[in-house]
């Protein structure tokens, strides 16, 4: 499965699932990111960490190790 790590910039992606349990999963929900939000990934670090992403309106800066927690389309 394909997760938002995966995502190159540029690409508009589907949040399918979201893995993780209890505080992990709540934060990663609160922040916006829910099952059938779109995602479009507007930038990423030289490194890879963090990546830049538009959704819900807003700018979000989410880490590598969170982004794979979220599986796409």
């Amino acid at each position: 499965m394909r997760t938002l790590k995966d995502a190159k910039v540029g690409e508009t992606v589907t949040v399918l699932r979201l893995r993780g349990e209890g505080a992990v999963k709540r934060r990663i929900m609160d922040m916006g990111i829910t099952k059938g939000v779109e995602i479009a990934v507007r930038k990423v670090a030289p490194l890879g960490d963090p990546m830049e992403l538009n959704l819900r309106g807003y700018e979000l800066s989410v880490r590598k190790a969170d982004a794979e927690m979220i599986e796409i389309a």
